[in-house]
């Protein structure tokens, strides 16, 4: 007859820092990666409501519209990856968001920002991943394949959003066209 090695009964089970159960810890540089990533999802959020008020305060509301569903959308991510955190056994912190810009020069300084953001935030989901990998943390891996994909459909709607704006030289006809169009989401990139 084997003895255990482990001095925990057999009814004992790992937690996490909440005392939730938790099957596989979760490395600290990754954990830390996950946090900071909430963070900017969060900041992602209040940046394009920001851009949503700056279109709606110029009568463009397609274009208030498309960004404000944006921060919608950006708000999700940040909360899917806390439930992630949680479901890990891990606590969730928030912290605190500056604010963020309210002062562009153009609609085409604000698309090529929101690009930006987009770009930032498809970046730190791919160092999540390959922090995963490393760690060999499947769980991770399998959590941020779907947001990876949908992040890099993101990043093309803005480039083409972008480049509308910019192929349109911000006149004033072709910038209430494509306004029109969000308005009514008819203006979706090619995938």
């Amino acid at each position: 007859m084997t003895s255990s090695t482990s001095s925990l009964p057999k009814t004992a089970v790992a937690t996490g820092p909440a005392g939730r159960a938790m099957a596989q810890p979760m490395e600290a540089g990754l954990l830390e990666g996950l946090q900071d990533h909430l963070g900017l999802e969060r900041k992602a959020s209040a940046a394009y409501w920001a851009m949503s008020i700056w279109f709606a305060e110029r009568e463009l509301r397609g274009f208030a519209a498309h960004l404000m569903a944006e921060s919608r959308g950006e708000q999700l991510h940040a909360s899917l990856m806390a439930d992630y955190l949680i479901a890990r056994g891990q606590t969730v912190d928030l912290g605190e968001l500056p604010a963020p810009c309210q002062r562009w020069s153009d609609p085409e300084s604000v698309l090529a920002d929101a690009f930006s953001l987009e770009a930032d935030v498809t970046t730190s989901l791919q160092l999540l991943y390959s922090m995963a990998e490393r760690a060999g943390d499947v769980r991770t891996t399998v959590f941020l394949d779907p947001m990876i994909q949908g992040q890099i459909a993101a990043e093309n709607g803005a480039a083409h959003l972008l480049g509308r704006v910019r192929f349109g030289r911000q006149e004033a006809a072709s910038m209430l066209l494509i306004d029109g169009e969000l308005a009514a989401a008819q203006a979706p990139p090619a995938p």
